[in-house]
């Protein structure tokens, strides 16, 4: 098994360098990582002390190490570039291209994709936020028609961080609502949902998974019980199928991954963006 140091560095906050650069690392198993993330390089004292951090994980490990960088400091760039590396430029690459597809040269503005550009969009998933928290779990039901989606499912199946991360990331109203033992043994939806049946999308899980999640909230009890996981599992997809609520099984899925179905499934692709 390889080892290899991994670094995500900027001269803002770093998260498109470390997100990208994560999702690109997940497609090559059996490599261990030792990451770094180095947000705010924003002086050359900065960035070559950085280079030297850089040069000093290359003489103990295996390999030169691995660099996402997404400076739009050309002179900044340079410096950490010059390490002992494999430089992967995330920006640079791309801006160069795109100035000569656009006709247009780019402001270069550090963090732009991170901060407050647009102050409607930023108040948008501030209210959406707190609609989330307001309305979760199923604490209040009087303003459901204001929801862009209802999250329902058993309890403990993710829908309160999916309704937390629809509204951070995206602005979309987020409700959920769970479902009971009651609504199952009756095979039908909540009288409160019924009305929003349009916007409803279901959470499902498998019975082991959701049996560990239990357990560590309520151990040794009926409801953490593999048993009882297993019949609520079975009982709400056959309640999802039986009233035609789109659902997915979230038990091997990243929560990026759920909230890009659910977006994709009632149609929020294009609103929210």
């Amino acid at each position: 098994m390889k080892n290899r140091t991994i670094f995500f560095v900027s001269d803002r906050t770093a998260i498109t360098a470390e997100t990208l650069g994560n999702s690109l690392m997940t497609q090559f198993e059996g490599v261990e990582r030792e990451r770094h993330v180095i947000p705010f390089i924003d002086s050359e004292s900065r960035a070559t002390s950085v280079r030297d951090r850089i040069n000093a994980a290359y003489t103990v490990n295996e390999g030169r190490p691995l660099v996402f960088s997404t400076f739009t400091n050309d002179n900044l760039r340079e410096i950490v570039a010059a390490s002992n590396c494999i430089f992967y430029d995330l920006f640079s690459d791309y801006i160069s291209r795109m100035e000569s597809d656009l006709r247009q040269e780019s402001s270069h503005e550090v963090g732009k994709s991170h901060g407050l550009v647009d102050k409607s969009s930023y108040e948008s998933r501030i209210r959406a936020v707190n609609y989330a928290l307001e309305y979760d779990d199923g604490a209040r039901l009087d303003r459901y028609d204001q929801a862009d989606v209802v999250l329902v499912g058993v309890s403990r199946t993710g829908k309160t961080p999916t309704s937390l991360f629809l509204a951070l990331q995206y602005g979309i109203f987020t409700a959920n609502f769970p479902i009971t033992d009651s609504d199952l043994d009756n095979y039908s939806l909540p009288r409160a949902l019924k009305p929003h049946k349009k916007k409803l999308f279901g959470l499902t899980i498998s019975a082991e998974q959701l049996s560990r999640i239990r357990e560590e909230r309520r151990p040794g009890s009926p409801y953490a019980s593999l048993r009882t996981c297993q019949r609520e599992v079975s009982q709400v997809e056959e309640l999802f199928q039986l009233e035609n609520v789109p659902f997915l099984n979230v038990t091997s899925i990243s929560i990026e991954e759920i909230a890009a179905q659910i977006r994709l499934t009632r149609e929020l692709d294009e609103k929210y963006i």
